[in-house]
């Protein structure tokens, strides 16, 4: 289908605050709190801040809000994220002549004062469902002034969270319907992102990326960065869609039977770290995928069910669940299960720091972790047997909770520990796939990384020598 010039969907975004009509017969900017959507192309959040201000006739501004810390992240995570916002800062005030303007500190006062200071009337914001994002929105609107109208643009999910589903769902099978139902109507190509016909006055400050990097590496650098993918938006529709080796267009057909094999890393679409940061939109792949479906349809369906039915029912599950990160928002019968078996004798104990740093009696699960830690993910087939073990190697569920958020079912007959939790072990893997291929797979990305550290010590310290 070809982009239009359509209106963002009313379906898309909510009110979380009306605006009383101001004094002034002229409203004031249209400021877009960028901060879970990271791009300029396919962003609902940003196609609507312009139609918003076009309207009105009013300049648009974009701004972002560096949190000092948020839950945890580190210099892998910022750097990345940092690394694509650079990209993105040029692409927007030179092809789309909108402003980005970066504050830091605490959102729930930055922005309401830069929304005052620049006399905004709308802010847009992304959605979120987290806790500390939305109770951060709450306190935003009580501080913002009575004339400013907040909208919230879910520019993630392809079906908006409020619009898939009015509940908590219990499976991928309860909410796939409701998802397929609406489809048809959100399932749509993007609508051309118009200029602004009314230019912000002024230039936004100039921002020293490259030093505002090298200083979150540095506070960072006990989780260092990683080389295995390039950040950003470009990059993202490289993985994508690229003519050398891009999803859909060179992997796509093994898609069904090797994204569950941990040997096969090619097997997998690649695009996770760019649908976390935003840099991609979830719809831009579900729109590429249907295109070529005629070429690989068993492929197609899968990946489209992990990235609308299974990435969504996550978003639902976080937003309709206020206890999303404790047992206590596990269903009952996981629960009750859990506490049965809470005292069974465990054949071993591991602290945390012993799991960090994969000091365990399991080689296939020291592997899981290390791939993490030295290439900065992990294979989803093998995050599934990583968690598990955590609960059998923790003193009690509560413990494997907490260790596992830390580090980053349907009924089965009852067993000690795991209860009706469906259970994993190291023999049960062995049957399934190349376990020993899978060791030595990770044990090979760690040489190679040690190699080339040891190589860029050996070329700094000649450098010294011949200064």
């Amino acid at each position: 289908m070809a982009a239009n010039t359509a209106s963002v969907q009313p379906g898309r975004f909510r009110v979380l605050k009306q605006g009383t009509k101001p004094v002034e017969p002229n409203p004031g900017p249209v400021v877009y709190w960028m901060f879970r959507d990271q791009r300029v192309k396919d962003n609902w959040a940003l196609i609507h801040a312009v139609e918003e201000a076009n309207k009105a006739h009013v300049p648009v501004a974009v701004a972002f809000n560096l949190f000092d810390q948020f839950l945890g992240a580190k210099a892998r995570h910022l750097g990345f994220m940092l690394r694509g916002l650079k990209q993105l800062h040029s692409d927007l005030e030179d092809t789309c002549q909108v402003p980005f303007f970066l504050v830091r500190g605490e959102a729930e006062e930055t922005i309401p004062d830069f929304v005052r200071e620049c006399g905004a009337s709308l802010l847009v914001t992304d959605f979120s469902p987290l806790r500390e994002v939305r109770k951060c929105k709450e306190e935003m609107c009580k501080r913002l002034s009575d004339f400013v109208t907040v909208h919230e643009v879910d520019a993630h999910n392809v079906v908006p969270i409020w619009a898939a589903s009015e509940k908590l769902e219990y499976s991928a099978r309860t909410i796939r319907s409701k998802i397929n139902k609406r489809l048809p109507e959100y399932l749509i190509e993007f609508p051309w992102l118009q200029p602004p016909v009314v230019r912000w006055v002024g230039a936004s400050p100039a921002i020293d990326w490259d030093g505002l990097i090298d200083e979150v590496l540095r506070k960072g650098a006990e989780v260092p960065e990683v080389d295995c993918c390039e950040p950003g938006e470009k990059a993202a529709m490289e993985v994508l869609m690229g003519s050398q080796s891009g999803f859909l267009t060179k992997r796509l057909k093994g898609y069904s039977s090797d994204r569950n094999n941990p040997l096969k890393p090619r097997g997998v679409s690649g695009l996770s770290p760019y649908l976390h940061f935003g840099q991609i939109s979830a719809q831009r792949c579900a729109l590429e995928a249907r295109s070529v479906q005629n070429l690989s349809p068993l492929a197609v369906d899968a990946f489209l069910e992990e990235l609308i039915v299974r990435r969504e029912l996550a978003d639902n599950y976080c937003f309709y669940q206020p206890h999303y990160d404790s047992l206590q928002g596990a269903w009952e019968w996981a629960r009750k299960t859990l506490r049965d078996h809470a005292l069974d004798k465990r054949e071993h104990i591991y602290t945390r720091e012993q799991l960090e740093k994969a000091q365990t009696a399991d080689p296939l699960w020291n592997a899981s972790q290390l791939e993490m830690v030295h290439y900065g993910k992990m294979h989803g087939f093998m995050r599934m047997y990583w968690a598990k073990k955590i609960l059998e190697w923790t003193r009690g569920p509560e413990e494997a909770l907490e260790i596992s958020i830390y580090l980053n079912n349907k009924g089965w007959k009852e067993r000690p520990i795991f209860g009706k939790i469906r259970y994993m072990n190291y023999a049960g893997c062995k049957r399934k796939s190349d376990v020993d291929g899978y060791i030595s797979y990770v044990n090979r990305l760690r040489a190679t990384k040690k190699r080339n550290a040891e190589s860029l010590l050996i070329s700094e310290k000649a450098k010294e020598l011949c200064s």
